[in-house]
């Protein structure tokens, strides 16, 4: 009697950004054969991981890490710089305040004390870090000093980071397959998951896997979902990232049953240019941030401020301030700085993809900004104006408590008058990251049915995961999520294959 034949590979990975790639080096390092289908094009692919600063939150002892991670950094800016500390009481603290104590415990555990592995994982399979000078520290007085927990970047951006895990992936043997649409998964309620159905080349196929992980995004880049899960206006918001993010393998788990999980009404929301593109835009996306907000004032078609841009760090903040724009009149919103601040903002506020008005007087920007009422403007800067308690010294590297009290909408940081030339404003509407809301998994990475049990076959990583943040995000955590559970899961997948399937794997190693 002859045997069934084994799967075409031992696991399928189902999306092509950080968590995905980090999957499937996790597999391989397992000896399983490793299957990627990216949806996109090449010239597209990493999903969301590519349109990111490369930003990492992780937990860090200090500058003997920092120089263990960077190991190119130069004496001269160890000097230079004070790279302080993220403990692990400072992660789930961030993470429990800023999620409303909503984060499911034993995943916000997994990914806090998994963080500082994981950087240095990814440095030994060639992810190469720098500090995020100019981002997470502001020279004063000749000396940097890194604020906000998230010290190191990727060398190039998200665009550096894909490319290092693709090489990865590549040299260990995983096998890449660009333009594969995976349509469904293969499902039996005796074997689980054995398999995907996936067009590629235009004509659809089967291929079979002793595992399958799903590492394909959220629905951000679905304007009916977007609608019916986060709510009326949200059709209208601009997408920060891939237009291939549809929630194509939500869909695919919960038909099979998968346990929907966490925060669907909530998302990753930011202040993004007002004429970007609707989508993610290879060249000028990393050009339509506007997060320095925090040293001006934002004002909507009113000319009334509704948010208090000075709350907390941006890190802490500008996931949950994108809501806030979409809610205004119209969509949008304007930022407004003066003189004094203006060597305070980011990059991208200088870049030819803004929408700015730039003046030497206050009335000639109040005359300018034409949508917005130039009476309610003019006396929302007066107020603020009179009301910033100017005795307390500005400092943009701690929470300095130079406030503006007695106001409608408290200012808590960093406030300073609008009263110096020369004045800029930025228009600004809302751009979506990812939804919050995702199917829930063991701390394995198996996604569980709605029963709570777990599914034969499937595993899941990155932004399909639901339960881990809520409400708002601790900036720079979502790579991290993506790294950790990607790698977890990956690593998981690969047993679980070889547990059905042991001449699969037993072949691969030799």
């Amino acid at each position: 009697m002859s045997s069934a034949p084994g799967p075409d590979y031992d696991v399928i990975v189902v999306g092509g950004g950080n968590a995905a790639l980090c999957a499937a080096i996790s597999a391989a390092e397992q000896g399983a054969r490793v299957l990627v289908c990216e949806r996109s094009p090449e010239a597209e692919r990493g999903g969301n991981s590519t349109y990111t600063d490369g930003k990492y939150r992780a937990v860090y002892n200090g500058v003997e890490d920092v120089k263990a991670l960077v190991p190119d950094l130069t004496d001269e800016e160890v000097a230079s710089s004070d790279f302080g500390s993220y403990s692990e009481s400072d992660f789930f603290d961030d993470m429990g305040r800023i999620t409303l104590n909503r984060t499911d415990p034993d995943l916000c555990e997994i990914l806090v004390r998994n963080s500082r592995d994981i950087l240095f994982w990814l440095k030994s399979v060639g992810v190469r870090f720098m500090p995020n000078y100019g981002r997470q520290a502001y020279k004063v007085d000749g000396r940097f000093k890194f604020w906000g927990g998230t010290t190191l970047t990727v060398a190039a951006g998200g665009p550096g980071l894909v490319d290092s895990l693709y090489r990865a992936a590549e040299k260990r043997g995983v096998v890449i397959r660009y333009d594969a649409w995976v349509r469904d998964l293969v499902y039996s309620e005796d074997a689980g998951v054995t398999g995907i159905t996936v067009r590629i080349d235009g004509h659809l196929q089967t291929i079979r896997a002793g595992a399958v992980v799903l590492a394909c995004g959220s629905f951000e880049a679905n304007a009916e979902w977007r609608a019916k899960y986060l709510g009326p206006g949200w059709d209208l918001a601009k997408v920060r990232g891939s237009k291939y993010n549809t929630g194509d393998g939500l869909a695919m788990a919960m038909k099979i049953g998968a346990l929907p999980y966490g925060h669907w009404s909530g998302c990753h929301a930011t202040a993004w240019e007002r004429y970007a593109s609707d989508f993610g835009d290879m060249v000028n996306t990393p050009q339509y941030q506007r997060h320095s907000y925090t040293f001006g004032i934002v004002v909507n078609a009113q000319g009334e401020r509704f948010i208090d841009e000075g709350a907390d760090f941006r890190n802490y903040t500008y996931a949950k301030y994108g809501r806030e724009v979409l809610e205004q009149p119209g969509q949008v919103a304007w930022q407004i700085y003066d003189g004094k601040v203006l060597h305070l903002l980011t990059s991208e506020y200088r870049t030819r993809t803004v929408t700015k008005v730039r003046t030497d007087t206050l009335d000639a920007l109040i005359a300018q900004l034409d949508e917005v009422d130039s009476d309610g403007l003019r006396r929302t800067i007066s107020e603020f104006n009179a009301a910033v308690t100017q005795d307390v010294p500005f400092d943009p590297n701690s929470r300095d408590g130079r406030s503006a009290p007695g106001l409608a909408v408290p200012r808590s940081n960093w406030a300073n008058p609008i009263d110096t030339p020369p004045f800029e404003a930025y228009a600004v509407t809302c751009g979506i990251t990812f939804a919050f809301g995702g199917i829930r998994v063991t701390t394995e990475g198996q996604v569980v049915d709605t029963d709570l049990r777990p599914i034969p076959g499937l595993f899941a990583a990155g932004e399909m995961i639901g339960g881990i943040f809520y409400h708002n995000y601790p900036g720079a955590s979502g790579l991290t999520s993506g790294s950790v559970f990607g790698r977890l899961a990956g690593g998981n997948a690969a047993r679980a294959a070889a547990a059905t399937q042991p001449l699969a794997l037993a072949k691969q190693m030799g």
